[in-house]
């Protein structure tokens, strides 16, 4: 444990809240009974964990977070685990993102030891919500934002970093059912030399309207094109995209304008352990579409923490549609979503290291 984490205070509710039934969990819409809290002080650092009741926090109307939008977030999970106890998956590279996004918005670093205790801590005072029910998870958001009054334009002084709990279902209420996309060649979502790699709310908030566009048409999610050139496929809505065109899967590369994801990083080692052909590089929606006719897109499928792996079954682009393996789930998707998900749960073997038990 972290020194810091040595002076963590816990001050439990008095009044628990009832459990949802996990066999109707939507996703982020119930929260545990408790939060955690750290502040920061330029000068002073870190200071005063403090696992507290879940509820309002109390800002001034002048907080920068409010004016200037400095703040971030991440997400990871809790899992019930095979034969009892509790797994997290991964949380060091959910700590090390927060730094990188950090560094990008001028906010403050937090010491990934520290990080990963904090959630530790919070996860064992609320245990008990961790459902255990087929797809469910205690879903972690760690987030960040400058608390400091004022109306100037800098980086602020203040900053405080929490930590909610919520138990959830699938992210798709269609769980690994196969998504349709619609593809994005209007609005844009990211730029090299922006803060498309960061983990903050802007990036998302700028697909709103996007999404609002699929939606209305019938599709699930969009993906995102380069934008610049509004050729170079991206990213799918929230998550990472993968393509399997004649036997080799094809990805976009890490240059600064797409999340480097935490389960694409997994997708991408089990598929080189298991000998797939795979390259991380710049392919068009072009040549997706032409893969497509002479019948060499064999699947589509995006990953991320809060779907895992979902399986796309139809893309529009322009006028014209696709249907991808039938519109039925395809044996890659199906495999990597029962890798990764048997690693977090226990029920496979872990080669790498990367379940954390609690």
């Amino acid at each position: 444990m972290t020194d810091l984490m040595k002076e963590l205070t816990i001050a439990r509710t008095q009044s628990p809240k009832a459990k949802p039934d996990p066999a109707t969990l939507g996703f982020g819409e119930v929260f545990t009974d408790h939060m955690f809290l750290l502040d920061y002080q330029t000068g002073k650092g870190w200071q005063d964990p403090r696992i507290v009741p879940y509820g309002p926090i109390a800002l001034d109307p002048a907080a920068s977070v409010f004016h200037y939008g400095q703040e971030m977030f991440e997400g990871l999970k809790t899992y019930a685990a095979e034969g009892g106890g509790l797994r997290l998956f991964r949380p060091d590279m959910n700590a090390k993102r927060t730094n990188r996004t950090n560094e990008r918005i001028c906010m403050p670093q937090i010491d990934e030891g520290l990080y990963v205790d904090a959630i530790k801590a919070l996860v064992d005072v609320d245990r008990d919500w961790v459902p255990d029910y087929p797809g469910t998870s205690l879903y972690i958001r760690p987030f960040m934002i400058a608390t400091e009054p004022f109306l100037g334009v800098r980086p602020a002084d203040r900053y405080l970093f929490i930590i909610i709990l919520s138990p959830v279902g699938p992210y798709y209420k269609s769980g690994l059912a196969p998504t349709k996309i619609f593809v994005e060649d209007e609005y844009v979502r990211a730029t090299k030399g922006g803060t498309g790699f960061a983990k903050i709310g802007g990036n998302y908030v700028m697909g709103l309207k996007s999404q609002e566009k699929a939606e209305e048409m019938g599709f699930s999610q969009v993906l995102w094109l380069d934008g610049v050139e509004r050729r170079y496929v991206e990213e799918i809505g929230t998550s990472n995209a993968f393509f399997v065109i004649g036997g080799e899967v094809f990805t976009a590369p890490l240059e600064g304008t797409i999340l480097p994801g935490i389960t694409r990083d997994s997708a991408l080692t089990i598929l080189r352990d298991r000998g797939v052909p795979v390259r991380e590089e710049r392919f068009t929606i072009d040549e997706v579409f032409a893969a497509a006719e002479r019948s060499a897109l064999d699947e589509v499928f995006a990953s991320g923490t809060a779907a895992v792996i979902s399986p796309v079954g139809e893309l529009r682009w322009k006028d014209k549609d696709i249907i991808i393996n039938g519109g039925g789930i395809g044996p890659l998707s199906q495999e990597l979503y029962d890798t990764i998900t048997g690693i977090q749960s226990g029920r496979l073997p872990d080669p790498h290291g990367w379940t954390v038990a609690l």
